[in-house]
């Protein structure tokens, strides 16, 4: 249970998380999400279609038995929201989902032929946009053409995220049919302001009746996903709706920050500035969000992930085991990932590839019978030692550098001697721990992951690179 420390700290599930509200105040900057290190934004255009063919037939001629990930990317909604800096098109037009999935079956057909047809796939992530804009037959078109190309373990991981204002009972059994097990539900706020503040108007009733229906069609796991610091919030707002959602009873919860970037985000311009609650008020609702996640049972990831003791996530950060990629925390962290749909993201051994953002440009690659990869990057020796040291501090909260000596040949401490220069700092303010053999992040540095992780980013060396980003809090 939670048990107030004084009047800034709040100490949090059995000293796993501490929330000092004046030190993330103080600490807080802008940074990356650390979804993929080096971060989308380094990548280059130079590593093309023909750069990313040559890593799969590398892959091919060198055996690699490495189980695949799936994801694809959905751009489709037929209301805007507002908060959204996803890539999506706004459209009420139904006949653009079929020619989408056309193309999206060619690009998925394109891979497996590069691949090896019948590759086996662990895990697969339908997300958006929205999902679940196609039509039931879509639905069905996609799943047959995936089962065509590759192999879907009965084990798997296989999740979609949902609009619940978009879909019926049916659609949920259908997805279960079809081989999904896990259900991603965007809810964001349930006050009634800020909803209209946001142009999201979700009833609860429509959010609860679709958690009854993933249950009753044997999802095995239910994640809600909420948004603190939109227009119109208040303490009691934000409470009342984690109240209803704690209710609920799903396994796990991201909550995410907020970051109002209008210059970025067009969508974003129709949020009034007045609206948004203070930053005081911001980390207020992030204190009292630990205090009742924690207080119910759910256990911190990380970032900005809570889960319970038994669902899998939980239990691989418990095993070490815990995963961070491009859809988040998983606990497949063997996988290549292979990413399908405009502006999809994917991972291939040492290098990442993304698709071209724009349905034009998308449809123009594939009409020429060539992958439409936008852009990628080969990321060298440091990278990938920088990129281990991220995922063990991302997922773990503490790194071992003698098993980095020895997995990629280097002197951790001479290595990296201006890092822990500068990690010293946060020693000193009692975020982490650094020994002869590990460094360890304290339950006061774990809301602070994101720049404990920034130290170690090579590219983020001036005031103006960490600008590019949103705040850590």
């Amino acid at each position: 249970m939670a048990n107030l420390i004084n009047s800034g700290d709040i100490m949090l599930n059995n000293n796993e998380l501490v929330v000092d509200l004046e030190l993330i105040r103080r600490l807080d900057k802008n940074g990356p999400r650390y979804t993929s290190y080096p971060t989308a934004d380094r990548f280059v255009e130079a590593f093309n279609a023909e750069t990313y063919s040559q890593w799969l037939l590398k892959r091919e001629i060198g055996g690699v038995s490495r189980p695949l990930s799936l994801y694809i990317h959905i751009p489709f909604c037929n209301t805007l929201c507002f908060y959204c800096a996803c890539n999506k098109v706004i459209t009420k037009d139904r006949s653009k989902s079929a020619e989408y999935v056309r193309y999206l079956i060619k690009e998925m057909g394109m891979q497996a032929n590069l691949l090896g047809k019948g590759q086996v796939v662990e895990q697969l992530h339908f997300g958006g946009g929205t999902p679940t804009f196609l039509s039931d037959d879509e639905i069905r078109q996609v799943m047959a053409a995936i089962r065509e190309n590759f192999k879907l373990v009965e084990d798997g991981e296989y999740s979609i995220e949902i609009d619940p204002r978009k879909v019926t009972n049916e659609t949920i059994a259908l997805l279960g049919e079809a081989g999904f097990n896990r259900i991603s539900i965007g809810v964001q706020d349930f006050d009634d302001d800020v909803q209209r503040a946001v142009n999201r108007i979700q009833s609860e009733e429509e959010t609860l009746g679709i958690i009854a229906a993933a249950r009753a069609n044997g999802f095995k796991s239910v994640s809600i996903d909420l948004i603190y610091g939109l227009p119109k919030q208040t303490l009691e707002g934000f409470g009342r709706t984690l109240d209803r959602i704690i209710a609920a009873n799903p396994d796990r919860l991201s909550i995410y920050n907020y970051a109002h970037m209008p210059t970025l985000f067009k969508p974003q311009r129709r949020i009034h500035e007045e609206d948004l609650p203070s930053p005081q008020m911001k980390l207020d609702i992030l204190g009292m969000t630990g205090r009742k996640l924690t207080g119910a049972g759910y256990v911190y990831i990380g970032m900005d992930h809570f889960a319970k003791p038994e669902d899998e996530l939980a239990v691989a950060q418990r095993q070490s085991r815990l995963h961070r990629n491009f859809q988040g925390y998983s606990t497949h962290s063997d996988c290549d990932l292979v990413a399908l749909g405009v502006s999809a993201i994917g991972k291939i051994g040492p290098t990442y590839s993304q698709n071209y953002r724009e349905l034009e440009d998308y449809y123009d690659a594939l009409d020429r019978d060539q992958l439409p990869i936008m852009r990628g990057m080969e990321l060298n020796a440091d990278d990938l030692v920088r990129r281990a040291i991220i995922q063990d501090l991302m997922c773990h909260f503490e790194l071992s550098k003698e098993s980095l000596n020895i997995a990629y040949l280097i002197d951790f401490d001479s290595y990296f001697a201006t890092e822990l220069e500068e990690l010293r700092e946060y020693e000193m303010e009692g975020l982490l721990e650094i020994s002869p053999q590990w460094i360890s992040v304290t339950p006061k540095g774990r809301m602070l992951i994101r720049n404990i992780c920034m130290v170690f980013d090579k590219y983020l060396r001036t005031r103006t690179e960490h600008a590019r980003y949103s705040k850590v809090i």
